[in-house]
C-alpha cells in the first residue's frame, strides 16, 4: 500500500467529518480490496403523518439520514420523530426549494391529501430528478394524479420514474407494515444493478462507526485492526466488517462476536508492535454455531495487520 493503515483512516476522518465518500485499500496474498465508507443517503419524508412514524425510526436502522416536512408544527416535533436528523415545518413547496433535492436522495411524498401530493410533485418534477421518488395512494387515485400533472405539461418520461403506489407489494396492511413495504422499495432502489458476491474485492459493509474510525486514526494506543475481506455460507456478519483491538485486549467495533470473533483475536494481539499482518480463516462449523446459539455454518477470512503508532 502507499499509505499505511493509520494514514488512511485519518484520511477517512476527515471525509467522514467533511460528508464525503472515503475508502480503505487493503492487499492480502489473495489480492486486493476496497472497503468503502459512504455517508448516509438523505430520505425526505414529505408528511409527518401516521405512516412517517415508523418509517423514518426503521429508516434510521438502515443507515438513512431522514428528514421530515410537515406544515403543521405539530405534525414535527422532535417526540413524534426522535430518529430524523431535521424537521422542518413549512409548506411543502418551499421545504423542497430550501432543501436542493440531490441526485442521491430518497423522497417519499405521503401527505395528508391529494392536493399536497400534487403540489409536492409539481416542487419536485422541475428539478433534478432524487435517486427514488414514491407517491402514496390507491392505483386510481394516483394515475388520476398523474394524468393531470402530464396535462399541466409534466413529461410522461418523468411521470413514469415515480414510484406508485409507494412500496413493494406484500399484502402490507397495518402502518407499521406499510411502513416495512416502503423500505424493501427503498432498498431495491439501493442494491439495483451492484453486481456483489461473498469474494468481491469491493467489500459490502460500507457503514460508518465514527468512534471506531476515531479510535484506530486518533488513538495512540497500539493495536491492530481486523477486517474481514471474504464470507462464505452463513456468517453473522459481511465482509467490510472490522474492529481493532489493544494489545490489553481492549475492543472496538466487532467481527461478529462470539467464538468466531476470540479465534482471531490472540493472532490479532500477538501482531501488535510487529508491523506484519496475516490472514486468518474463521470456520463457523455448526459445532461452534450450536455452542453460539447460531445457526452460522460459514466460514470468512479475516485481514489482521498492525496499526503503527504515530512516530
Amino acid at each position: 500500500m502507499s499509505m499505511d493503515i493509520r494514514g488512511q483512516f485519518k484520511q477517512i476522518e476527515k471525509a467522514v467529518r467533511e460528508g464525503r465518500q472515503a475508502s480503505l485499500s487493503v492487499s492480502t496474498g489473495d489480492g486486493e480490496y476496497q472497503r468503502n465508507f459512504l455517508p448516509k443517503e438523505r430520505l425526505i419524508l414529505l408528511g409527518g403523518g401516521n405512516i412517517a412514524q415508523p418509517l423514518c425510526a426503521f429508516a434510521d436502522q438502515l443507515g438513512f439520514s431522514v428528514v421530515v416536512v410537515d406544515d403543521r408544527a405539530k405534525f414535527v416535533s422532535r417526540p413524534r420523530f426522535p430518529e430524523a436528523s431535521e424537521l422542518v415545518c413549512d409548506e411543502f413547496p418551499e421545504a423542497i426549494k430550501k432543501l436542493k433535492i440531490r441526485p442521491a436522495d430518497y423522497i417519499c411524498v405521503i401527505t395528508r391529501g391529494h392536493q399536497y401530493d400534487a403540489d409536492c410533485l409539481r416542487a419536485i418534477l422541475p428539478g433534478i430528478m432524487p435517486k427514488y421518488l414514491g407517491m402514496i395512494g390507491s392505483k386510481r387515485r394516483t394515475i388520476a394524479l398523474l394524468n393531470l400533472l402530464e396535462t399541466e405539461g409534466f413529461p410522461r418520461e418523468r411521470l413514469d420514474q415515480i414510484h406508485t403506489p409507494i412500496g413493494l407489494d406484500i399484502g402490507a396492511l397495518t402502518v407499521k407494515e406499510i411502513a416495512v413495504s416502503i423500505l424493501a422499495e427503498l432498498i431495491a432502489g439501493r442494491r439495483k444493478n451492484l453486481n456483489r458476491r461473498s469474494k468481491s474485492h469491493l467489500l459490502t459493509n460500507e457503514d460508518i462507526d465514527e468512534n471506531l474510525i476515531r479510535f484506530i486514526a486518533e488513538d495512540e494506543t497500539p493495536k491492530a485492526l481486523l477486517l474481514v475481506t471474504e464470507t462464505s455460507g452463513s456468517t453473522p456478519v459481511k465482509s467490510g466488517s472490522y474492529m481493532a483491538v489493544t494489545d490489553f485486549m481492549k475492543q472496538v467495533g466487532t467481527i461478529g462476536g462470539g467464538c468466531g470473533e476470540s479465534a482471531v483475536l490472540h493472532d490479532a494481539v500477538s501482531l501488535i508492535g510487529t508491523g506484519k499482518k496475516k490472514v486468518v480463516t474463521v470456520n463457523m462449523s455448526n459445532e461452534i454455531a450450536s455452542e453460539e446459539g447460531m445457526v452460522c455454518g460459514g466460514s470468512m477470512k479475516v485481514l489482521i495487520e498492525d496499526v503503527p503508532v504515530s512516530e
